[in-house]
C-alpha cells in the first residue's frame, strides 16, 4: 500500500506527513506523465502546464453534462500545493460543484504518484474551474435538463 501525505503549505509540519485518502466521492478524469519538455532548469514542472491538464480534466464532466460544446469561463481558484517533476505520474480526480443555468463548475484534485520503488501519493494541485455551454455562434446556451 502506497504512502499517501499532502502539503498544504500553511506552514503545519504536520500537514505535511498527514494521511491522505485517494477521493472516493470524485472521478478520475485524466491521468498524465509530464516529460522533460514540459519542465524547467531545475526539473520543476511549469505551472502553466499543470493548469492546461486541470482544464483539460475539468472540462469532462462539464461536457457530459451540457451535452455539446463548453469553454472554460473563469479558474476561480488554483493552489499549487508541491511541485510536481518529470517522472510523477499525476492523476486528476473532478467533482461537479455546482450546475447553472448555462454553466457548470467543478473543483479539480490533483494527486502525483511519486519514487514507484517506494511508492507513496501526494495531492499537488487543487482547483476550482467553471465552464459554460455555448451554442455554433459562442452564446451562451441552456444546460439541458
Amino acid at each position: 500500500m502506497p504512502e499517501i501525505s499532502s502539503d498544504d503549505r500553511s506552514g503545519d509540519a504536520d500537514a505535511s506527513i498527514a494521511p491522505l485518502r485517494l477521493p472516493d466521492d470524485r472521478q478520475l478524469v485524466l491521468r498524465v506523465m509530464p516529460m522533460p519538455a514540459d519542465a524547467n532548469g531545475n526539473g520543476d514542472i511549469f505551472g502553466g502546464w499543470i493548469m492546461a491538464q486541470v482544464d483539460l480534466a475539468g472540462a469532462v464532466l462539464p461536457a457530459r453534462i451540457a451535452k455539446g460544446r463548453i469553454v472554460t469561463v473563469a479558474v476561480n481558484q488554483f493552489i499549487f500545493k508541491q511541485p510536481v517533476s518529470i517522472g510523477d505520474l499525476l492523476s486528476f480526480y473532478a467533482k461537479v460543484e455546482r450546475i447553472g443555468r448555462t454553466s457548470v463548475t467543478v473543483n479539480v484534485e490533483v494527486y502525483a504518484e511519486r519514487d514507484p520503488a517506494n511508492l507513496h501519493v501526494v495531492k499537488v494541485t487543487e482547483a476550482n474551474l467553471t465552464y459554460v455551454a455555448i451554442d455554433r455562434e459562442g452564446k451562451p446556451r441552456l444546460i439541458p435538463g
